[in-house]
């Protein structure tokens, strides 16, 4: 047994609203530089849809992940070592720009500046790429709240397979919020697909980084990633993807994308894994079973043989109370309510999702039936609006079996719940039937509906004495508006990366936890850059300098 961390998110999607906020937040930190236009690291997508970019789930096509030979053994779809070699200088099975979007912007200096005339003017669309006019055909989020879906449903990978179950009458459809960001897989095939080696996996919270100064620009990681979660910036000529925003969670602070989420459905916790089981797991031969055989990976903190193993990988104590205290580790294999994105990949996603279960009460509401009645819920599941075919495509490679139990647990829980808001006393049937305890049954509620900040966010931060190793790892992998590497190797881009952690880890933490621009000393109140005019430094925007200081 060989005991390893790994930090992990589960979303629930019942929560999700799809406001975009998660995206907003996440661009803003991470991707509003040039080259990198057209980057989401993270993107909300509305099911069904073609995703983004569009149709990446159909692997017949781009060849992404991993699949098991005759013998059942692992090796990417896209090929082998030789294969990679030979199409090193030419990769056939990359997403064009058409198939992620054009970014674009409008002319409003035309509306701003234009004089007095008889027609309105209009602003036009103009590239960021090219920064010529153009025609708006697609975008990140063309499927949001089903916008065209009557037209590219057929080309959806998902829908292909259920197609007898879906019915597109406006009146009849489903949808629901997808969120997504890079997986951080605990068998990376993106990492795998690197001819030059710079995707690793970090050893000590198995966060997937790309080294910036190793990266030459080949894109195999592109095509090996099955989820599309890696993209090139052709400004730099390097690869880039999300970095679980490392530099918060190693002071223990939640990633962008979940300290801002509208509807509070993202969930951060360390989980423990046996690594010697990956493999095994990633090579189960039915992909119906990879769900089952990736839980069985993980493993148990509260275990003292497990404990003591820990111990001995030089895992300090308080990482394992935090990975007794994670609710991934809870929702995962405690309450059995989370499920991996497209587990067939055989990747091993450490990203995963609570399946929506909101539409049943509305279905069983129309027909005049009290919708939160136990019998009424457990028989209206194989008649949702969101078909449970559906939701097994996407997270359970198709077995009906885990969604079903999943959506009945939810269920469950309202029953036993509601009982309990009206006063009346708890019916110890509804958890049994389901296979929970009244205390578990309870405990999923306080976790799913009114779990507190530190309770959603189990993030133990990284140790002083690690300090300056790990500062120099940001460093090597930091994604930066140059992009790292040698001079002139990538033309005016490149050049000498810039460092992300160059502080310690306690003057990060007040820095990104104070209240104020200059630290948490500082009596200053924030900066209104709303009424900057952009000449000068207004005062407080920069710590004060000189012999007064």
């Amino acid at each position: 047994m060989r005991v390893m961390a790994q930090m992990a998110m589960v979303m629930n999607l019942d929560k999700c609203i799809g406001c975009h906020t998660c995206s907003v937040t996440c661009k803003q930190a991470w991707t509003n530089r040039s080259g990198t236009e057209y980057v989401w690291f993270n993107n909300v997508e509305t099911r069904p849809g073609l995703g983004y970019p569009r149709t990446y789930e159909n692997q017949e096509k781009w060849k992404g992940g991993w699949e098991l030979t005759k013998r059942g053994r692992m090796r990417l779809r896209a090929g082998g070592r030789l294969k990679n070699l030979m199409t090193i200088f030419s990769n056939p099975i990359l997403p064009s720009i058409g198939e992620y979007y054009e970014p674009w912007t409008y002319d409003y200096s035309t509306l701003t500046d234009a004089p007095a005339q008889e027609h309105t003017p209009v602003a036009r669309p103009k590239s960021l790429i090219s920064g010529q006019n153009m025609k708006i055909e697609w975008s990140a989020n063309w499927d949001d709240d089903l916008g065209g879906a009557t037209e590219t449903a057929h080309r959806d990978p998902m829908l292909a397979k259920i197609a007898d179950k879906v019915k597109f009458e406006f009146e009849q459809t489903f949808m629901f919020y997808l969120p997504r960001i890079c997986e951080h897989c605990l068998n990376p095939s993106c990492a795998a697909s690197c001819p030059s080696g710079a995707i690793y996996k970090r050893e000590e919270d198995g966060i997937v980084l790309v080294d910036q100064d190793k990266c030459r620009g080949w894109r195999k990681c592109v095509s090996g990633c099955p989820y599309k979660k890696v993209y090139f910036n052709h400004r730099t000529g390097k690869a880039e993807k999300c970095t679980f925003c490392f530099p918060r969670i190693e002071v223990g602070l939640p990633t962008v994308c979940a300290e801002t989420c509208v509807g509070r459905l993202r969930y951060i916790g360390l989980v423990l894994y046996d690594a010697d089981k990956v493999l095994e797991a990633a090579s189960t031969p039915d992909d119906t079973g990879l769900y089952e055989a990736q839980r069985e990976v993980f493993l148990d903190p509260f275990d003292p043989e497990v404990v003591r193993a820990a111990e001995q990988a030089g895992i300090a104590r308080d990482w394992v109370d935090a990975a007794q205290r994670s609710p991934i580790h809870a929702l995962i294999n405690t309450y059995k309510v989370a499920l991996p994105l497209h587990p067939e990949y055989r990747t091993m996603p450490m990203v995963w999702y609570i399946p929506p279960l909101s539409p049943v009460v509305d279905v069983v509401a129309e027909t005049g039936e009290d919708a939160e009645d136990t019998g009424n819920l457990f028989a209206a599941i194989d008649a949702l609006r969101i078909p449970v075919e559906y939701l097994a495509e996407l997270f359970t490679a198709g077995d009906v079996a885990p969604v079903d139990a999943v959506l009945k647990r939810l269920a469950a829980m309202r029953c036993y719940m509601r009982d309990i808001n009206l006063g009346r006393d708890p019916d110890a049937s509804i958890p049994a039937a389901v296979g929970m305890s009244e205390e578990e049954m309870y405990d999923m509620y306080r976790l799913l509906a009114i779990a507190k900040y530190d309770e959603r966010y189990v993030i133990p931060p990284a140790h002083a004495e690690q300090a300056h190793s790990l500062e120099e790892l940001g460093t090597e992998c930091a994604v930066s508006e140059y992009g790292g590497g040698q001079h002139d190797l990538f033309g005016e881009g490149s050049g000498t990366p810039t460092p992300i952690a160059v502080e310690n880890f306690q003057m990060l933490q007040d820095r990104q936890t104070s209240d104020s621009l200059t630290g948490p000393s500082s009596t200053k109140g924030r900066v209104n850059l709303l009424n900057w005019d952009g000449k000068g430094s207004p005062p407080g925007l920069f710590p004060p300098t000189g012999p007064d200081s």
